[in-house]
């Protein structure tokens, strides 16, 4: 006998495909497995297409196969998720045509199985889809740039048409780089930039504006004007966030305040609100779903933390009704599935995170302690700090890293706006490299008597300081500065805001001093080893560089794999973490507090 494992994303499909044939033949044994119960029962109802007319299925809790791995009754609490046997006979080509995504095979033949989790990776410049197999290796991988739009100082701006194709376009392309067709998907993850802003006719999916981008600064006077009525001490305590315009709430009033009509037609319940993952979703799922997941919910001014729920108050607060937002739920979940007509037959959506909480997951950091940086167009540092959440009080944010199974872990989170976008002003506005590859061998060539210092504030200031207003400055300029020292500056300057975000988060909780002795690094800095080691010599730590340099779009396919069995639970699943390379401090301890000194003296005449 075989047996086979299928998850509750199943059931949805019981009634249409599987029951009718259940009655008129069988040949299979499976054991279903249930993510969602009701004091340790299933019960539900389908139609017998005429054939009978109702059945009712219980959960039972009679034995366990070796090989499944799940466990049964008391010991249930002990694991994430409850599983539970229940025997149906079902003809063997339904479950060839994965009808069911969770599966374990006790027999040798694979030919069933799926070989692959497509993870969508919605960034700020470009869309990637990327396929990976079960040993976390990439089939395939397809990429689309990103038009952005500066409709005014200090606004950035998405076509909404653009996150949409590009995804879709990139999804089909790497299947087809794959030569993978939906049945060869277990799932899809989706990760994606956080707090971009998106509003859109629930009956139509037309949004009513264009998405309003993260780096989008137009709400600073609205930011203000809360402080100074002094609601940034609710707003923190309750989302573990600054009042500042990088968070979606204040994007969200925007919005129902300019585009015309729209709060009369938010009251009425005709408008939807959503991050990047949200609108996606929609998208993906034909407009039958409105979800988000708890890391992106996090992001959004609007989302009490501690209590797991949309807060009333601070929604009064931003005259935010209600009825736009999406609902919640934890990072590896159901949340539906693709309609039929977009890769030729439903896909389910496993897993959703934010994208620097995905990479914080794609460098396996699941332990309290584990840190990891993004160095991107900004730099994103996170802390897990576990199931409790720690409160700055050097400016640093206290965010949702994951929930898994209804609980949650958090992050101390700092956020450097200006990283990669650095070397980008390197080569496009000032001409001194053609490619980024470039400036790392430039800046290995700079004079060592010269203490040049970037202050990269061309959007303000981040963590720890989150000042907006400031703009970047260079420091210790002589006649003998060129485009070597230049090049050097700028990759120092990454690794300055670096030092300053982990100094804040030994400061602000109280097991970071001997945790943070490593950090993971991802991202397309990362590549360059001379900014990693001059890292490691700022830090005065190790920092380690992964074999997979996609850790985001990893973090995403990691949940939706999760969700469906096709991944192991995170105590197995560290296991793929590979090193590909430790950078150790080699810098003597003078110089290091020479160019620091440099820098903080920058900062603050900046600041000044």
């Amino acid at each position: 006998m075989e047996y086979f494992t299928i998850s509750d994303q199943c059931l949805c499909l019981l009634s249409t495909l599987i029951l009718p044939q259940m009655v008129r033949t069988g040949a299979a044994v499976i054991d279903v497995g249930i993510n969602r119960l009701k004091d340790g029962r299933l019960v539900g109802d389908a139609d017998f297409d005429g054939v009978a007319p109702k059945a009712s299925f219980n959960a039972g809790c009679d034995g366990i196969d070796q090989q499944h791995e799940y466990c049964h009754g008391a010991d249930a609490t002990e694991h994430r998720r409850e599983w539970w046997l229940l025997h149906l006979s079902i003809p063997r080509q339904i479950y060839t045509e994965q009808v069911c995504t969770k599966w374990t095979r006790s027999t040798s033949n694979k030919a069933m199985r799926p070989s692959y989790v497509l993870a969508v990776d919605q960034g700020t410049t470009s869309t990637r889809a990327i396929l990976f197999r079960a040993d976390t290796s990439i089939a395939a991988l397809a990429q689309q740039e990103l038009l952005q739009h500066f409709p005014a100082d200090g606004e950035v701006e998405h076509e909404p048409d653009d996150l949409w194709s590009s995804t879709l376009a990139t999804c089909r392309d790497a299947l087809g780089k794959a030569g993978a067709a939906a049945r060869d998907v277990a799932a899809i993850g989706v990760t994606n930039q956080r707090e971009t802003t998106l509003l859109w006719d629930r009956a139509t999916g037309r949004p009513v504006h264009r998405a309003i981008v993260w780096q989008d600064r137009r709400t600073a006077d609205a930011c203000a004007l809360l402080r100074s009525a002094g609601h940034e001490a609710i707003f923190a305590a309750k989302t573990g966030l600054l009042l500042d315009p990088y968070f979606s709430g204040t994007k969200l009033a925007w919005l129902l305040d300019h585009v015309p009509e729209a709060r009369e037609r938010a009251a009425r319940g005709e408008l939807a609100f959503g991050t990047v993952d949200s609108y996606l979703l929609w998208r993906f799922t034909g407009g039958k779903v409105h979800a988000t997941d708890a890391t992106n919910a996090s992001r959004t001014l609007l989302y009490d933390i501690h209590a797991g729920h949309w807060d009333g108050r601070l929604l009064a607060v931003l005259g935010i009704p209600p009825s736009v937002l999406p609902q919640v739920r934890d990072s590896s979940a159901d949340f539906g599935m693709t309609d039929p007509g977009l890769f030729g037959a439903a896909i389910p959506i496993c897993g959703i995170a934010g994208d620097q909480q995905a990479a914080l997951i794609g460098q396996a950091c699941f332990a309290p302690g584990m840190v990891k940086a993004t160095y991107g167009t900004g730099c994103f540092v996170l802390l897990n700090t576990g199931h409790d959440p720690a409160t700055s009080s050097n400016k640093l944010v206290t965010t949702v890293a994951y929930q898994l199974a209804g609980t949650r872990s958090y992050a101390l989170e700092g956020s450097i706006f200006i990283a990669g976008a650095a070397v980008q002003w390197l080569r496009d506005s000032l001409k001194i490299v053609k490619s980024a590859e470039e400036t790392g061998a430039l800046a290995q060539a700079a004079d060592p008597t010269q203490d040049v210092v970037l202050v990269p504030a061309f959007v303000g200031l981040g963590a720890p300081h989150w000042r907006p207003e400031a703009r970047g400055a260079l420091f210790g300029l002589t006649r003998a500065t060129g485009p070597r020292e230049l090049a050097q500056a700028a990759l120092e300057s990454v690794c300055f805001q670096t030092a300053d975000l982990l100094a804040a988060m030994k400061a602000d909780w109280r097991e970071a001093p001997k945790a943070l002795e490593t950090l993971r690094v991802d991202g397309g800095m990362a590549s360059s080893d001379w900014t990693m080691q001059r890292l490691a010599d700022i830090l005065g730590s190790t920092v380690d560089r992964p074999q997979i340099k996609e850790t985001t779009a990893l973090g995403a396919a990691y949940l939706a794999g999760l969700q469906v069995g096709f991944f192991p639970e995170p105590d197995r699943f560290v296991d793929h973490w590979r090193l590909e390379r430790r950078f150790e401090p080699q810098m003597d301890a003078a110089l290091r507090a020479r160019k620091l000194g440099a820098w903080a003296r920058a900062v603050r005449r900046l600041l000044a």
